[in-house]
């Protein structure tokens, strides 16, 4: 038998990581770099190389709740961070013309109602429709109406019991609208102060190591060789390590998602800051409203089967809310990952390692669980396989159900005044998700495989928004009388609205607690 102590090899110094280089900064990029430098030992360098003739993407500027995990995890003071980067608070998506024209639903953050110890909100709700269908009780209303977050954004409400304010009342699930640009930015300035050095300088050529391929070091276009232990490619769509050194290959999903262009620009801000982002669906494609406190973001998302680019930027221009303030500039993509978003000793992080379509505004999140499971499986200088080869399977499997959630939004659809949704009614869709569109279909029920990143309270919103409707509730729901759950849930849809009332404005709230410097 080999003692414990025998077993547990470290290798000592010789094998630890030293040397961290980013390639690429943007988001992903200074994101890295910031959670590296508040994570990783103080004997590791982390250097980050970019180029300010290289522009980024730039238009994922809304998120999801988890991007106030990674600011505390930081220790970011929130409302400074709203100011710098002209944030705005996210309720939640408003999904506009996607079943039909003319209807509209909400994907709010938060909970549905209450959920008792037996049952899931929605099943109390189903049986009460039932039961307003039979002539039996009161119509319920819509489910949004139970929801915290949907109440507060139709009304344009906002309220949170950050530490910084002395307001009491409810919390709010939320996310923000901010300029990726001044995030960036910002990270930067926390990087730097923390030991993260930055080089000037666009990558000319990369050497492999001859034994086992390896990257030993990046060549820069003025000749300087910057070496390295770990890489992370942040270059964005280009992989330019992953892909165009390390030969990675990439999957795509455009079978399923066809999207393939996206033309963006800014406008001026509107009179209120409406605490939601805005997803319109068009006729080949959907275009996204996002208001920041200086500018909204405005942006059509589509495919070039079935619109032009010209068509695509005209219609776009014809249907922003104020005048803009730059040019429109489009993105080339396609929907897929690449096959390892880990080869040797490189990582890929953000749009290096692969992109789907920004629709629930999960660009950043996925920045930020790549992040988390490098630092989950952070190697030393052997590089275990075995790491490897899980973190490639965990990235995948999220990836994988992110996709199922955003083709949920197109294969569930009524429209057929276009080529391109009558296409998107008519596709093959996974297996994974037709077995979880059949279950809800039948009794409202929904499996959430573990660790995935939306919640029932999100397919049901799409679900129910998209026209999936369940046909039954669950049978065991009848052991509560019928005037007991439609007393209860009054109650609740009565109370939401009250609390509603007590919240001040988003725009107020900003104003008193968090605005920028440059809006009045």
């Amino acid at each position: 038998m080999v003692s414990g102590d025998a077993a547990f090899d470290r290798g000592g110094d010789n094998t630890r990581i030293e040397r961290v280089v980013i390639v690429g900064g943007g988001t992903a990029g200074w994101m890295t770099a910031a959670a590296l430098a508040k994570t990783v030992p103080a004997h590791v360098k982390i250097v980050l190389i970019e180029s300010e003739e290289i522009g980024t993407v730039g238009v994922g500027e809304a998120t999801i709740p988890s991007i106030r995990t990674f600011n505390n995890i930081l220790g970011l003071d929130e409302f400074d961070f709203i100011r710098y980067t002209h944030a705005t608070y996210k309720l939640g998506i408003e999904f506009v013309d996607w079943n039909r024209l003319g209807e509209r639903y909400f994907h709010p953050f938060g909970d549905h109602g209450r959920h008792t110890q037996e049952f899931k909100f929605l099943q109390l709700w189903l049986r009460l429709k039932s039961g307003y269908a039979r002539g039996m009780c009161p119509d319920p209303g819509p489910i949004s109406d139970y929801n915290l977050c949907s109440v507060a954004a139709a009304r344009g409400r906002f309220l949170t019991t950050n530490g910084a304010t002395s307001t009491p009342g409810p919390s709010l699930r939320y996310a923000f609208h901010f300029d990726a640009s001044l995030y960036a930015k910002y990270l930067r300035r926390y990087a730097e102060g923390r030991g993260v050095t930055r080089i000037e300088g666009r990558i000319a050529g990369t050497d492999l190591r001859s034994d086992d391929g390896f990257i030993s070091s990046v060549t820069l276009d003025d000749g300087r060789t910057i070496a390295a232990d770990l890489f992370v490619d942040c270059s964005g769509f280009r992989g330019l390590l992953i892909e165009g050194h390390l030969n990675a290959g990439f999957e795509s999903w455009s079978q399923f998602l066809p999207c393939d262009r996206a033309v963006a620009v800014g406008s001026e801000p509107l009179s209120d800051f409406p605490p939601y982002t805005r997803a319109t669906a068009d006729s080949a494609g959907w275009r996204w409203r996002i208001p920041l406190q200086h500018r909204v973001g405005n942006g059509y998302v589509f495919s070039s089967d079935h619109i032009s680019q010209d068509e695509a930027t005209a219609r776009l221009l014809s249907q922003i809310e104020g005048k803009p303030i730059n040019d429109p500039h489009l993105i080339t993509f396609t929907a897929g990952h690449r096959r390892s978003m880990w080869v040797k000793n490189c990582v890929a992080i953000g749009l290096s390692g692969g992109f789907i379509e920004p629709l629930e505004s999960t660009g950043i999140h996925l920045i930020q669980t790549g992040i988390a499971k490098l630092l989950l499986f952070f190697p030393d200088k052997r590089f275990a396989q075995a790491n490897i080869d899980e973190f490639n399977v965990a990235t995948l499997l999220e990836y994988e159900a992110v996709r199922d959630f955003i083709i949920l939004h197109y294969c569930a659809t009524e429209r057929s005044d276009s080529s391109f949704w009558r296409e998107r009614g008519a596709m093959v869709i996974p297996e994974r998700l037709k077995a979880r569109m059949s279950l809800f279909c039948s009794t409202g029920r929904i499996f959430r495989y573990q660790d995935e990143l939306f919640t029932d309270d999100s397919w049901l919103a799409v679900m129910l928004g998209q026209g999936v409707t369940p046909k039954s509730y669950d049978p065991l729901v009848d052991k509560i009388p019928l005037p007991e759950i439609a007393k209860n849930v009054a109650r609740l849809r009565q109370i939401t609205a009250q609390v509603v009332d007590s919240m001040p404005s988003h725009r107020d709230f900003i104003r008193q607690y968090c605005g920028a410097a440059t809006v009045d």
